[in-house]
C-alpha cells in the first residue's frame, strides 16, 4: 500500500507504514532501493522484478541541505520521484516511502534492523558520496545487500576507464561508441563520409528566426504540495520558484522530447552555439533533465533522432550533434569520473584562489551576457551549454576564480547537475583544473567570440570594439591578461601557442593598459 503524497508531507519524521504495507511485509522477502536518479524500472535486471519486489523510495533531508540546491532541482527531484513511486504502485509494486534526516543509507539500514527477514538490491549510485555510504551498510549487512551495475548510460565503465588520460580525447571515445552502436553507421563507415559535423553547428542566430515555444507543463496536485514543501522548509535554497515548467513524469518527458524532435531538432545543429537575450532555449532540446535521473534513456533519445534523419525531417547535421552530445560527450564525461574520483575533486591547475563573484548568485552585472546566463539559471536552473563554457566559465578563468567554488555553484545551480556530469565539465573542460587530462586547452575568450554567437554585445554598456579602458568590454583586457599570466599553458599546446606571439607583439603601453584594465577591474569585482 502506498502511503500518499499528502500523507508525506504531514510530518518531519519517518512515515509510519499503513498496516496494508506492515503485513505485506511480513512475507516479503525481497526489496530494491529505487534512488531519485534511477526512476526506470526497465534499467533494472528483468528477473529481479518477477513477484513484484518491495520497491523502496528514500526522501532524504541530508541530500536536499547538503547543498543549497535550486528551488527548482528540488522541486523536481522530489516531484518526479513521488510521482514514479506512484506508478510503480499503480503496476502492482508494494511501495514503501521512507523520510530520512540523515542519508538514504542510513534509513536504509534502519528499515533492514526491523526487518530481518528481507535482503535488499540496489543499483550502483551514479554519485560518489552516495555510492560511498551505500558500501558501507553493505559491508554491514553483507548477508543480506547486493549491489548491482549501474545502467543507465552505454559505455562499458570497465573497457574505457584505464583510457581516461592525457592525450585521449573525446573524438576517439565517440568513434570507438559509434562503431560499438551502429548509431549512424553504415557498412562500418560513418554515415555521410565524416564523424562529427561540429564546423556546420557554429552559426550565430540570424534576426527574427522563429524560436518554437516549449509549452509548460501542468503542475498538478503532487508536484503542487512538493512546491509548498520547498518554500516552507528549504527557503534559503538558491534560485527562483516563481514558476515550474518540467516534466516530472516519464509520459511528460516522453511528450517533450518527441516535441523536440519534430519542431526544434531540424535546426539544433546549427544554431547550439547561438545565444539569444531573453532566450534560455532556443533550440536546444532541454531533455539532459530527463536523461540524468532516468525518466528518459539515452539509447532511445539517439534512436528517435536517427530515426528523424531517416525519415528527412531532420538534416545530419542537427541529428549527429544531438547523438555526439549523448553518445559522446555524456558518456564520455561519465567515464571521466569514475576514473579520476576522487582526487579530482581537489584540483585547480592555475591555483586560483579568488572568490566567485557575487554576480553568480544575484545576476547583479552591466555585463549583459553574464546578466542574461544568470538570470535563466536564476529563474528556471538551465542555461545551455554555450553560456555554460563561454560565458559563465570563461568569466571564471578569466577573473581567477577558485575553480572549487565554480564547481560547487554549478551543482547548486543547474536542475541537471549531479556531481558526476558537472563535475567534468567544470573541473576537467571549462576550468582545465585538470591540467589537461580531459581538454586540450584553456577555455578562455576575449569579446569578439561572445559578439560572433550573441546579440548580447549591441545592447550592452561596455564597448566590444574597445581592447582596454573603462569602457572596454572586460573580457577582451581580462584575455589577453589571461594570456600573458599563463603563457607556459599556451606556448604547449600548438593550437593555441600563436596567442602568446599575438600578445608579444604588442606594444609596452599596449601591454600594460591591459594590465592595469584588468587589475582594476578584478579589484572593483565584488
Amino acid at each position: 500500500m502506498l502511503e500518499t503524497s499528502r500523507n508525506f508531507l504531514s510530518q518531519i519524521d519517518n512515515h509510519p507504514i499503513s498496516p496494508e504495507l506492515e503485513n505485506q511485509l511480513l512475507t516479503c522477502d525481497r526489496a530494491i532501493f529505487i534512488l531519485h536518479d534511477q526512476l526506470n524500472l526497465s534499467a533494472f535486471p528483468q528477473e529481479l522484478l518477477t513477484q513484484k519486489p518491495l520497491l523502496i523510495f528514500v526522501e532524504s533531508l541530508a541530500y536536499a541541505t547538503a547543498i543549497p540546491h535550486h528551488k527548482q532541482k528540488l522541486v523536481y527531484i522530489l516531484s518526479a520521484q513521488r510521482h514514479f513511486a506512484i506508478a510503480c504502485h499503480q503496476q502492482g509494486f508494494p511501495v514503501l516511502n521512507l523520510f530520512a534526516e540523515s542519508h538514504h543509507a542510513n534509513a536504509l539500514a534502519e528499515f533492514l534492523e526491523r526487518h530481518p527477514k528481507i535482503s535488499l538490491t540496489y543499483m550502483q549510485p551514479s554519485e560518489w558520496d552516495t555510492r560511498s555510504q551505500m558500501a558501507l551498510i553493505a559491508d554491514k549487512f553483507c548477508d543480506r545487500i547486493k549491489s548491482i551495475p549501474n545502467n543507465f548510460f552505454i559505455a562499458d565503465i570497465q573497457k574505457f576507464k584505464s583510457k581516461i588520460k592525457k592525450g585521449y580525447r573525446l573524438e576517439t571515445f565517440y568513434r570507438e561508441l559509434r562503431k560499438q552502436t551502429g548509431y549512424l553507421m553504415e557498412d562500418g563507415k560513418p554515415i555521410g563520409g565524416d564523424w562529427n559535423y561540429d564546423k556546420q553547428n557554429r552559426k550565430s542566430l540570424p534576426k527574427n528566426t522563429p524560436i518554437p515555444e516549449i509549452p509548460e507543463v501542468k503542475t498538478d496536485l503532487i508536484t503542487q504540495e512538493v512546491i509548498q514543501l520547498v518554500q516552507t522548509y528549504l527557503p534559503n535554497t538558491f534560485g527562483k520558484l516563481d514558476k515550474f515548467i518540467y516534466a516530472v513524469t516519464r509520459e511528460q518527458a516522453l511528450e517533450l522530447a518527441q516535441l523536440f524532435i519534430a519542431t526544434r531538432l531540424a535546426n539544433f545543429g546549427a544554431y547550439e552555439d547561438a545565444i539569444k537575450v531573453g532566450e534560455a532555449f532556443l533550440f536546444h532540446s532541454i531533455l539532459s533533465i530527463y536523461l540524468n535521473n532516468g525518466l528518459l534513456l539515452p539509447q532511445e533519445l539517439c534512436e528517435m533522432a536517427i530515426a528523424a534523419y531517416q525519415k528527412k525531417l531532420a538534416p545530419l547535421n542537427s541529428v549527429e550533434g544531438f547523438v555526439r552530445q549523448i553518445l559522446g560527450w555524456r558518456e564520455y564525461i561519465r567515464v571521466y569520473y569514475e576514473a579520476q574520483m576522487p582526487e579530482v575533486r581537489e584540483s585547480n591547475y592555475f591555483s586560483f584562489t579568488n572568490d566567485l563573484p557575487q554576480l553568480y548568485w544575484d545576476a547583479n552585472t552591466d555585463l549583459l551576457c553574464l546578466k542574461d546566463a544568470v538570470s535563466h539559471v536564476l529563474n528556471y536552473g538551465y542555461s545551455h551549454h554555450i553560456q555554460r563554457l563561454m560565458v559563465l566559465s570563461n568569466f571564471s578563468n578569466l577573473t581567477s576564480t577558485d575553480p572549487q567554488q565554480l564547481n560547487k555553484w554549478f551543482w547548486v545551480a543547474y536542475v541537471d547537475a549531479y556531481e558526476w556530469v558537472e563535475l567534468p565539465n567544470v573541473l576537467g573542460m571549462s576550468t582545465f583544473a585538470d591540467g589537461g587530462i580531459l581538454a586540450s586547452k584553456p577555455y578562455v575568450s576575449g569579446g569578439n567570440y561572445i559578439n560572433k554567437m550573441s546579440n548580447c554585445c549591441s545592447q550592452c554598456k561596455y564597448d566590444v570594439k574597445q581592447k582596454t579602458g573603462e569602457a572596454a568590454c572586460p573580457f577582451n583586457y581580462l584575455y589577453w591578461n589571461f594570456v600573458d599570466q599563463h603563457r607556459e599553458s599556451f606556448i604547449e599546446n600548438g593550437r593555441i601557442s600563436l596567442m602568446v606571439n599575438a600578445y608579444e607583439k604588442k606594444s609596452n603601453d599596449e601591454k600594460q593598459a591591459i594590465r592595469d584594465s584588468s587589475i582594476n577591474f578584478t579589484n572593483n569585482l565584488k
